[in-house]
Protein backbone atom coordinates (compact mmCIF):
# COMPACT_ATOMS: atom_id res chain seq x y z
CA UNK A 1 0.00 0.00 0.00
CA UNK A 2 0.94 3.31 -1.15
CA UNK A 3 -0.27 5.56 1.10
CA UNK A 4 1.39 8.97 2.29
CA UNK A 5 1.10 9.40 5.96
CA UNK A 6 0.76 12.30 8.39
CA UNK A 7 3.54 12.32 11.46
CA UNK A 8 1.00 11.82 13.44
CA UNK A 9 -0.03 8.51 12.13
CA UNK A 10 3.47 7.53 11.74
CA UNK A 11 3.75 8.13 15.45
CA UNK A 12 0.83 5.46 16.44
CA UNK A 13 2.11 3.00 13.77
CA UNK A 14 5.13 2.84 15.01
CA UNK A 15 4.02 2.89 19.13
CA UNK A 16 1.82 -0.15 18.43
CA UNK A 17 4.76 -2.13 16.46
CA UNK A 18 7.07 -1.36 19.10
CA UNK A 19 4.37 -2.43 21.88
CA UNK A 20 3.62 -5.94 19.89
CA UNK A 21 7.89 -6.87 18.91
CA UNK A 22 8.16 -5.62 22.83
CA UNK A 23 5.37 -7.04 24.37
CA UNK A 24 5.63 -5.21 28.01
CA UNK A 25 1.61 -5.01 28.01
CA UNK A 26 -0.79 -7.08 27.69
CA UNK A 27 -2.98 -4.77 25.94
CA UNK A 28 -3.04 -1.35 24.02
CA UNK A 29 -5.55 1.06 23.69
CA UNK A 30 -5.47 3.50 20.24
CA UNK A 31 -8.47 5.85 20.05
CA UNK A 32 -9.29 8.23 16.83
CA UNK A 33 -11.96 10.09 15.95
CA UNK A 34 -13.99 9.97 13.04
CA UNK A 35 -11.78 10.78 9.68
CA UNK A 36 -8.36 10.38 11.41
CA UNK A 37 -7.18 6.82 9.87
CA UNK A 38 -8.07 4.77 12.54
CA UNK A 39 -8.78 1.55 10.21
CA UNK A 40 -6.20 2.25 7.87
CA UNK A 41 -3.64 2.38 10.66
CA UNK A 42 -4.88 -1.03 11.50
CA UNK A 43 -4.80 -2.29 7.89
CA UNK A 44 -0.62 -0.75 7.37
CA UNK A 45 -0.13 -2.85 10.66
CA UNK A 46 -1.51 -6.10 9.79
CA UNK A 47 0.36 -5.47 6.12
CA UNK A 48 3.79 -4.75 8.15
CA UNK A 49 3.10 -7.42 10.33
CA UNK A 50 3.12 -10.24 7.44
CA UNK A 51 6.14 -8.86 5.82
CA UNK A 52 7.90 -9.04 8.84
CA UNK A 53 6.05 -12.31 10.38
CA UNK A 54 4.44 -13.95 7.66
CA UNK A 55 2.89 -16.75 10.20
CA UNK A 56 1.46 -14.79 12.65
CA UNK A 57 -2.42 -15.04 12.81
CA UNK A 58 -4.56 -11.95 13.56
CA UNK A 59 -8.05 -11.81 14.80
CA UNK A 60 -9.95 -9.30 13.65
CA UNK A 61 -13.57 -8.23 15.66
CA UNK A 62 -16.62 -5.91 16.70
CA UNK A 63 -19.15 -5.63 19.09
CA UNK A 64 -21.64 -5.66 16.13
CA UNK A 65 -21.78 -7.68 12.68
CA UNK A 66 -22.04 -4.50 10.47
CA UNK A 67 -19.20 -2.97 11.83
CA UNK A 68 -17.39 -6.52 11.88
CA UNK A 69 -18.29 -6.20 7.89
CA UNK A 70 -17.12 -2.68 7.50
CA UNK A 71 -13.92 -3.68 8.94
CA UNK A 72 -13.40 -6.13 6.95
CA UNK A 73 -14.30 -4.64 3.81
CA UNK A 74 -12.21 -2.05 4.90
CA UNK A 75 -8.94 -4.64 5.23
CA UNK A 76 -9.42 -5.70 1.61
CA UNK A 77 -9.64 -2.37 0.34
CA UNK A 78 -6.17 -1.85 1.42
CA UNK A 79 -5.10 -5.17 0.62
CA UNK A 80 -4.35 -6.24 4.10
CA UNK A 81 -7.00 -9.22 4.25
CA UNK A 82 -4.84 -13.03 4.55
CA UNK A 83 -6.39 -16.09 4.43
CA UNK A 84 -5.00 -17.30 7.89
CA UNK A 85 -6.88 -14.10 9.70
CA UNK A 86 -10.41 -14.26 11.21
CA UNK A 87 -12.73 -11.16 10.74
CA UNK A 88 -16.20 -11.18 12.91
CA UNK A 89 -17.95 -10.36 16.02
CA UNK A 90 -15.75 -10.58 19.32
CA UNK A 91 -19.00 -13.11 20.66
CA UNK A 92 -18.58 -15.12 17.29
CA UNK A 93 -14.73 -15.49 18.21
CA UNK A 94 -14.51 -16.04 21.77
CA UNK A 95 -17.76 -18.11 22.14
CA UNK A 96 -18.84 -21.38 20.47
CA UNK A 97 -22.26 -22.58 20.42
CA UNK A 98 -23.73 -25.68 21.83
CA UNK A 99 -27.19 -27.10 19.86
CA UNK A 100 -29.96 -29.41 20.41
CA UNK A 101 -31.05 -33.38 19.13
CA UNK A 102 -32.19 -31.04 16.09
CA UNK A 103 -29.18 -28.71 15.69
CA UNK A 104 -30.53 -25.41 16.71
CA UNK A 105 -28.70 -23.34 19.01
CA UNK A 106 -29.68 -23.36 22.50
CA UNK A 107 -26.66 -21.58 24.18
CA UNK A 108 -23.17 -20.23 24.15
CA UNK A 109 -20.10 -20.67 25.94
CA UNK A 110 -16.57 -19.25 26.09
CA UNK A 111 -14.04 -21.51 24.17
CA UNK A 112 -10.92 -23.18 25.85
CA UNK A 113 -8.27 -21.24 23.09
CA UNK A 114 -7.67 -19.45 20.28
CA UNK A 115 -5.42 -20.45 17.38
CA UNK A 116 -4.14 -16.89 16.78
CA UNK A 117 -1.23 -14.07 18.12
CA UNK A 118 -2.95 -11.03 17.96
CA UNK A 119 -6.41 -9.52 18.29
CA UNK A 120 -7.63 -6.73 17.26
CA UNK A 121 -10.95 -5.29 19.01
CA UNK A 122 -12.66 -2.08 16.66
CA UNK A 123 -15.31 -0.14 18.21
CA UNK A 124 -13.57 -0.95 21.90
CA UNK A 125 -15.97 1.67 23.41
CA UNK A 126 -18.84 -0.94 23.15
CA UNK A 127 -16.95 -3.63 25.15
CA UNK A 128 -18.45 -4.23 28.32
CA UNK A 129 -16.34 -5.71 31.43
CA UNK A 130 -17.35 -9.35 31.09
CA UNK A 131 -16.53 -9.40 27.85
CA UNK A 132 -13.28 -7.96 28.31
CA UNK A 133 -12.51 -10.22 31.20
CA UNK A 134 -13.13 -12.97 28.53
CA UNK A 135 -10.92 -11.67 26.06
CA UNK A 136 -8.14 -11.36 28.26
CA UNK A 137 -8.48 -14.73 29.65
CA UNK A 138 -6.87 -16.19 26.55
CA UNK A 139 -3.58 -14.99 27.35
CA UNK A 140 -3.31 -13.35 23.41
CA UNK A 141 -1.89 -9.98 22.86
CA UNK A 142 -5.37 -7.34 22.52
CA UNK A 143 -4.81 -3.74 20.52
CA UNK A 144 -8.00 -2.12 21.30
CA UNK A 145 -9.12 0.34 18.65
CA UNK A 146 -12.04 2.84 19.48
CA UNK A 147 -13.11 6.58 19.50
CA UNK A 148 -12.41 8.22 22.29
CA UNK A 149 -15.14 11.47 21.46
CA UNK A 150 -17.99 9.27 21.95
CA UNK A 151 -19.96 9.03 24.44
CA UNK A 152 -18.91 7.04 27.32
CA UNK A 153 -20.84 3.44 28.28
CA UNK A 154 -24.55 3.94 29.59
CA UNK A 155 -24.03 2.00 32.21
CA UNK A 156 -21.38 0.93 34.79
CA UNK A 157 -18.38 3.07 35.17
CA UNK A 158 -16.35 0.53 32.82
CA UNK A 159 -14.88 2.35 29.77
CA UNK A 160 -12.02 1.04 27.50
CA UNK A 161 -12.02 4.52 25.26
CA UNK A 162 -11.88 6.88 28.59
CA UNK A 163 -8.10 6.80 28.36
CA UNK A 164 -6.74 5.80 25.36
CA UNK A 165 -2.58 4.97 25.40
CA UNK A 166 -2.46 5.83 21.58
CA UNK A 167 -4.72 8.78 20.06
CA UNK A 168 -5.47 10.06 16.82
CA UNK A 169 -7.24 13.52 16.47
CA UNK A 170 -6.16 15.51 13.50
CA UNK A 171 -8.90 14.42 10.82
CA UNK A 172 -6.61 13.25 7.45
CA UNK A 173 -7.08 15.39 4.19
CA UNK A 174 -8.56 12.32 2.05
CA UNK A 175 -11.54 12.90 4.73
CA UNK A 176 -11.43 16.47 5.00
CA UNK A 177 -13.74 16.34 1.57
CA UNK A 178 -16.40 14.14 3.45
CA UNK A 179 -19.67 16.54 4.58
CA UNK A 180 -19.92 14.14 7.66
CA UNK A 181 -16.31 14.49 9.04
CA UNK A 182 -16.85 18.14 8.86
CA UNK A 183 -20.30 18.90 10.84
CA UNK A 184 -18.51 16.08 13.19
CA UNK A 185 -15.49 18.42 13.89
CA UNK A 186 -18.06 21.29 14.44
CA UNK A 187 -19.67 19.47 16.79
CA UNK A 188 -16.48 18.56 18.65
CA UNK A 189 -15.75 22.32 18.78
CA UNK A 190 -18.93 23.09 20.03
CA UNK A 191 -20.24 25.13 17.21
CA UNK A 192 -24.13 25.13 16.50
CA UNK A 193 -25.16 23.13 13.90
CA UNK A 194 -26.67 25.48 10.76
CA UNK A 195 -29.95 24.89 9.32
CA UNK A 196 -29.69 24.26 5.62
CA UNK A 197 -29.63 21.68 2.60
CA UNK A 198 -25.88 21.16 1.91
CA UNK A 199 -26.68 17.99 -0.10
CA UNK A 200 -25.93 14.75 2.04
CA UNK A 201 -26.20 16.84 5.16
CA UNK A 202 -29.67 18.58 6.18
CA UNK A 203 -30.95 20.38 9.02
CA UNK A 204 -34.32 21.71 9.19
CA UNK A 205 -37.07 23.10 11.46
CA UNK A 206 -39.19 20.87 13.67
CA UNK A 207 -42.07 23.21 12.22
CA UNK A 208 -40.96 23.65 8.73
CA UNK A 209 -43.90 23.60 6.07
CA UNK A 210 -41.90 20.85 4.35
CA UNK A 211 -40.26 18.91 7.48
CA UNK A 212 -43.25 16.76 8.43
CA UNK A 213 -43.66 15.58 4.79
CA UNK A 214 -39.99 14.73 4.84
CA UNK A 215 -39.86 12.87 7.76
CA UNK A 216 -42.71 10.66 7.18
CA UNK A 217 -41.52 9.99 3.20
CA UNK A 218 -37.71 8.36 4.85
CA UNK A 219 -40.44 6.62 7.98
CA UNK A 220 -42.26 5.03 5.39
CA UNK A 221 -39.32 3.96 3.65
CA UNK A 222 -37.90 2.30 6.54
CA UNK A 223 -35.05 -0.59 6.03
CA UNK A 224 -31.66 -1.91 7.81
CA UNK A 225 -29.96 1.12 5.91
CA UNK A 226 -32.03 3.38 8.03
CA UNK A 227 -31.36 4.69 12.06
CA UNK A 228 -33.70 7.14 13.39
CA UNK A 229 -32.01 8.62 16.70
CA UNK A 230 -33.72 10.23 20.19
CA UNK A 231 -32.57 11.60 23.02
CA UNK A 232 -35.53 10.94 25.23
CA UNK A 233 -37.53 7.40 25.59
CA UNK A 234 -40.89 8.55 25.58
CA UNK A 235 -39.49 10.17 21.53
CA UNK A 236 -38.46 7.03 20.82
CA UNK A 237 -42.08 5.28 22.00
CA UNK A 238 -44.00 7.67 19.62
CA UNK A 239 -41.73 7.25 16.51
CA UNK A 240 -41.61 3.36 17.01
CA UNK A 241 -45.56 3.32 16.47
CA UNK A 242 -45.10 6.28 14.37
CA UNK A 243 -43.23 3.95 11.84
CA UNK A 244 -44.84 0.56 12.38
CA UNK A 245 -48.12 2.55 11.42
CA UNK A 246 -46.65 4.13 8.46
CA UNK A 247 -45.79 0.90 7.34
CA UNK A 248 -48.82 -0.52 7.73
CA UNK A 249 -48.29 -2.19 10.84
CA UNK A 250 -51.78 -1.51 13.11
CA UNK A 251 -51.18 -3.60 16.10
CA UNK A 252 -49.77 -3.06 18.92
CA UNK A 253 -48.06 -6.29 19.68
CA UNK A 254 -44.93 -7.05 18.03
CA UNK A 255 -45.23 -8.88 14.45
CA UNK A 256 -43.63 -10.84 11.83
CA UNK A 257 -41.12 -8.08 10.31
CA UNK A 258 -40.88 -6.11 13.09
CA UNK A 259 -37.50 -4.22 13.45
CA UNK A 260 -36.76 -4.99 17.37
CA UNK A 261 -33.53 -4.18 19.79
CA UNK A 262 -32.32 -5.90 22.65
CA UNK A 263 -32.19 -4.26 25.78
CA UNK A 264 -30.24 -6.31 28.13
CA UNK A 265 -27.15 -9.00 27.84
CA UNK A 266 -27.30 -12.75 27.41
CA UNK A 267 -24.00 -14.35 26.76
CA UNK A 268 -25.35 -17.64 26.45
CA UNK A 269 -28.18 -16.88 23.74
CA UNK A 270 -24.88 -14.65 21.66
CA UNK A 271 -27.39 -11.28 22.19
CA UNK A 272 -26.38 -7.82 23.74
CA UNK A 273 -27.48 -4.46 24.52
CA UNK A 274 -27.80 -2.70 21.75
CA UNK A 275 -28.22 -5.33 19.25
CA UNK A 276 -31.28 -5.02 16.27
CA UNK A 277 -32.50 -7.60 14.53
CA UNK A 278 -36.03 -8.57 13.00
CA UNK A 279 -38.66 -11.10 13.74
CA UNK A 280 -38.79 -14.35 12.24
CA UNK A 281 -41.68 -15.95 14.14
CA UNK A 282 -43.63 -14.79 17.37
CA UNK A 283 -46.62 -16.38 19.49
CA UNK A 284 -47.73 -15.71 23.08
CA UNK A 285 -46.15 -18.22 25.80
CA UNK A 286 -47.30 -19.23 28.89
CA UNK A 287 -45.51 -21.02 32.03
CA UNK A 288 -46.86 -23.37 33.97
CA UNK A 289 -48.17 -21.28 36.40
CA UNK A 290 -50.60 -20.05 33.26
CA UNK A 291 -49.13 -16.50 33.99
CA UNK A 292 -49.44 -14.93 30.42
CA UNK A 293 -45.76 -12.71 30.43
CA UNK A 294 -44.05 -14.05 27.63
CA UNK A 295 -43.64 -14.64 23.81
CA UNK A 296 -41.67 -17.26 22.06
CA UNK A 297 -39.60 -15.57 19.55
CA UNK A 298 -37.00 -15.88 17.09
CA UNK A 299 -35.20 -13.23 15.18
CA UNK A 300 -32.50 -12.85 12.43
CA UNK A 301 -30.07 -10.56 14.39
CA UNK A 302 -27.57 -8.28 12.59
CA UNK A 303 -24.59 -10.66 13.55
CA UNK A 304 -25.91 -12.74 11.42
CA UNK A 305 -26.59 -15.12 14.45
CA UNK A 306 -30.12 -16.39 14.97
CA UNK A 307 -32.10 -15.63 17.81
CA UNK A 308 -34.43 -18.02 19.81
CA UNK A 309 -35.89 -17.61 22.92
CA UNK A 310 -38.13 -16.31 25.78
CA UNK A 311 -39.24 -12.67 25.81
CA UNK A 312 -40.82 -10.56 27.90
CA UNK A 313 -44.00 -8.91 27.05
CA UNK A 314 -44.10 -5.77 28.26
CA UNK A 315 -40.85 -4.25 27.42
CA UNK A 316 -42.62 -3.65 24.28
CA UNK A 317 -43.63 0.20 23.89
CA UNK A 318 -42.17 0.80 27.55
CA UNK A 319 -40.69 3.88 27.72
CA UNK A 320 -37.77 1.95 30.58
CA UNK A 321 -35.79 -1.11 30.70
CA UNK A 322 -37.41 -3.03 32.86
CA UNK A 323 -35.99 -4.46 36.07
CA UNK A 324 -38.49 -6.53 37.46
CA UNK A 325 -41.77 -8.27 37.04
CA UNK A 326 -43.57 -9.21 40.57
CA UNK A 327 -41.65 -11.79 42.42
CA UNK A 328 -39.85 -13.46 39.21
CA UNK A 329 -35.59 -13.26 39.51
CA UNK A 330 -34.22 -10.99 37.01
CA UNK A 331 -32.46 -14.39 35.30
CA UNK A 332 -36.22 -15.98 35.08
CA UNK A 333 -37.74 -12.68 33.23
CA UNK A 334 -36.88 -13.32 29.76
CA UNK A 335 -35.07 -11.27 27.29
CA UNK A 336 -35.67 -8.26 26.93
CA UNK A 337 -36.78 -6.53 23.44
CA UNK A 338 -38.38 -3.37 22.04
CA UNK A 339 -39.33 -2.16 18.82
CA UNK A 340 -36.14 -1.09 17.15
CA UNK A 341 -37.38 1.34 14.67
CA UNK A 342 -36.14 4.78 16.55
CA UNK A 343 -33.08 4.23 19.04
CA UNK A 344 -31.73 6.53 21.50
CA UNK A 345 -28.16 7.66 20.65
CA UNK A 346 -26.96 5.79 23.86
CA UNK A 347 -28.40 2.49 22.21
CA UNK A 348 -27.11 3.49 18.84
CA UNK A 349 -23.30 3.58 19.84
CA UNK A 350 -21.45 0.66 17.30
CA UNK A 351 -23.98 0.96 15.13
CA UNK A 352 -23.79 2.96 11.38
CA UNK A 353 -26.22 3.07 8.65
CA UNK A 354 -25.50 4.74 5.30
CA UNK A 355 -28.37 7.42 6.38
CA UNK A 356 -29.59 9.02 9.68
CA UNK A 357 -32.72 10.79 10.71
CA UNK A 358 -31.25 12.59 13.95
CA UNK A 359 -33.93 14.41 16.17
CA UNK A 360 -31.61 16.88 18.31
CA UNK A 361 -32.95 16.50 21.76
CA UNK A 362 -30.31 18.06 24.72
CA UNK A 363 -31.58 16.46 28.31
CA UNK A 364 -31.70 19.61 30.70
CA UNK A 365 -29.11 18.20 32.83
CA UNK A 366 -26.64 17.62 30.14
CA UNK A 367 -23.56 20.34 30.40
CA UNK A 368 -21.74 21.21 27.52
CA UNK A 369 -19.22 18.15 27.00
CA UNK A 370 -21.94 15.76 27.59
CA UNK A 371 -23.67 17.39 24.82
CA UNK A 372 -21.38 17.57 22.25
CA UNK A 373 -20.22 13.68 23.13
CA UNK A 374 -24.02 13.12 22.04
CA UNK A 375 -23.98 15.05 19.02
CA UNK A 376 -20.61 14.13 17.91
CA UNK A 377 -21.49 9.91 18.54
CA UNK A 378 -24.88 10.75 16.77
CA UNK A 379 -23.28 12.69 13.72
CA UNK A 380 -20.69 9.97 13.34
CA UNK A 381 -23.49 7.24 12.71
CA UNK A 382 -24.35 8.15 9.50
CA UNK A 383 -21.98 6.55 6.87
CA UNK A 384 -23.53 8.30 3.83
CA UNK A 385 -26.46 10.94 4.48
CA UNK A 386 -27.66 13.10 7.67
CA UNK A 387 -31.00 14.73 7.99
CA UNK A 388 -31.26 16.26 11.44
CA UNK A 389 -34.16 17.95 12.95
CA UNK A 390 -34.11 20.65 15.10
Amino acid sequence: MNIELSPDQRTVLREIWGWFVNRKTPYLTFGGYAGTGKTTMMALFRSALKDRFPKQKVAFCSYTGKAARVLEYTLKDHQARYPEDITGTIHSLIYEPRTDERGRVVSWQKKKRLEVDLIVVDEASMVDREIWLDLQSFNIPILAVGDHGQLPPIRGNFNLMAQPDLRLEKIHRQAQGNPIIRLSEKVRRGEEIPYGDFGLVKKLEKRGGETQEMVENILRDFDDQLLVLVGYNWSRVELNRFTRQLNGIDAEEPQVGDYIICLKNNHKKGIYNGMRGRISTISPRKDKKKRDLWYDLEAQMDNRQFYQGKVLKKQFDSKKTIQKVGELRHKEMGDLFDFGYALTVHKAQGSQAKKVLLFEQRFRKMDDEQWRRWLYTAVTRAEEELVIID
